[in-house]
């Protein structure tokens, strides 16, 4: 069939007469084959369109988002609020550069210190541009307090950054320098040098390797890709007092975890001590890419005009987006309604994992859950694709939920039927693929028969 016979086969997709949604299928995933940079493992599954905790395939497909977008797609799809602001800002301007003012910055920093407990803000356009900012403003400071020697010297001796085992920060050399898992450092080494790695929720490993050399800590409160583990109270305490005692800064990369998503805008506000610069991104601006980074005015003071910048952080139309998200968690009082989703959640999940010994764990805080199983994760994810339920895997075995903050009780609902089903077909399937079953049929073959 010619091309143009194809155009004029009408099917509704969206409303609109479109070319047939297999058609579409198979031509994006094909210029997506041939043309980009194979980073990405995907189905072969094209999104179009969605509304709340609800996505939308080229097939008209429903899925259930819980994963919303590794946490950014915090108020859902096509939030009305969000729509409305957005569509206002494009027709007014959407970049002036950081060269000039715009209404907007100044109005989400105050706000953004306000909620954090912190003095200032410098905006970038990812998480992990917030946490290269981190760590530049952590030894600039130390490198400032040392006087100009310091600068200029070879390995300056107060330049040496703790990170966590375990830990994620980020793709770029700095934070990936402080990413401890050797299949995303080692393609790439060397990294930047002066990076030491502590045991985690360990105080005694903590306390061996921080001394005076130290200038930063760096840590996740909940530590996402790394299979949702939480920071002890203990170790945070401890972290906090070295940090002070050596003049050193307490760096709380609060990416995945931060602005709401444990029912408190920061993880962090359950301890008493507060850190001295927090990373922040992935929910902030509804969706569209905005970073900060968030800093006390000890700390904040080490940049001077000069000494970092950024073309596209904190524009008018993502700020103003940023603005309208903390307006609606504020006013919608989604702090709350995350706490109780939470509860819901929890006390389904360990109802099913009493029938499943594989379920090992339910960790985590908010709506940043994770499954902790003894097999690999993997065909869960599938098998809750192929059902309409849209979850990731991370650290290999550990299911991981991240929905918006807006679900609802009925939404919660549907998630662990959904869920129950997938973990009970997949143990089934397990079961029927033991060696001498040739009838078996794998998940991902189950996938790709229904795809």
């Amino acid at each position: 069939m010619s091309s143009n016979k194809i155009i004029k086969q009408k099917i509704a997709i969206g409303g609109k007469a479109r070319i047939p949604a297999k058609a579409v299928t198979d031509r994006i995933v094909a210029n997506e084959t041939r043309y980009l940079m194979n980073t990405y493992e995907r189905p072969p599954i094209v999104f179009t369109h969605g509304h709340g905790c609800r996505l939308y395939d080229s097939q008209g497909r429903e899925y259930l988002d819980f994963l919303g977008g590794i946490a950014v797609n915090a108020l859902g799809h096509a939030h009305p609020r969000m729509v409305r602001v957005i569509r206002r800002e494009a027709g007014r301007a959407i970049h002036v550069s950081n060269l000039y003012r715009h209404r907007y910055q100044g109005l989400l920093a105050r706000k953004l210190a306000e909620l954090s407990g912190l003095d200032r803000v410098f905006f970038t356009n990812s998480g992990t541009e917030a946490i290269d900012a981190a760590l530049k403003l952590a030894r600039g400071y130390a490198h400032a307090k040392g006087g100009k020697g310091a600068y200029e010297a070879a390995g300056s001796p107060k330049s040496s950054i703790l990170a966590l085992e375990n830990s994620f920060h980020g793709r770029t050399f700095g934070a990936l320098s402080i990413t401890d898992n050797a299949k995303y450092r080692n393609p790439f080494a060397p990294l930047v040098p002066g990076v030491k790695f502590v045991r985690f929720n360990d105080v005694n490993d903590l306390e061996a390797k921080f001394d005076s050399s130290v200038c930063a800590i760096v840590l996740e409160t909940i530590q996402g890709e790394g299979g949702v583990y939480p920071v002890s109270s203990e170790f945070w305490q401890s972290a906090r007092a070295l940090a002070t005692r050596h003049d050193a800064a307490l760096i709380a990369d609060e990416i995945q975890c931060g602005l709401g998503r444990t029912g408190r805008y920061f993880a962090y506000q359950k301890f008493d001590a507060s850190p001295d610069i927090v990373a922040i991104a992935k929910p902030l601006a509804g969706g569209l890419p905005l970073g900060a980074l968030l800093a006390n005015d000890n700390f904040a003071g080490a940049f001077v005009p000069g000494l970092h910048g950024t073309t596209f952080g904190g524009g008018p139309l993502v700020c103003a987006a940023a603005l309208e998200f903390l307006a609606v968690v504020q006013e919608a009082k989604l702090l709350a309604n995350i706490r109780e989703r939470s509860a819901e959640l929890r006390t389904g999940i360990e109802k099913i994992a009493a029938h499943y010994p594989f379920i090992r764990e339910i960790r985590g805080e908010g709506l940043m859950l994770g499954i902790d199983l003894s097999r690999e994760g993997a065909p869960f994810v599938r098998e809750a694709l192929r059902s309409g339920l849209l979850i990731n895997c991370t650290h290999g075995h550990v299911l991981r939920l991240l929905p918006p903050f807006i679900i609802r009780r009925r939404d919660v609902a549907e998630f662990l039927a959904k869920f129950e089903a997938v973990v009970s077909r997949v143990s089934k399937m397990k079961a029927q693929a033991k060696p001498g079953n040739t009838q078996a049929k794998t998940p991902a073959a189950a996938l790709a028969a229904t795809a």
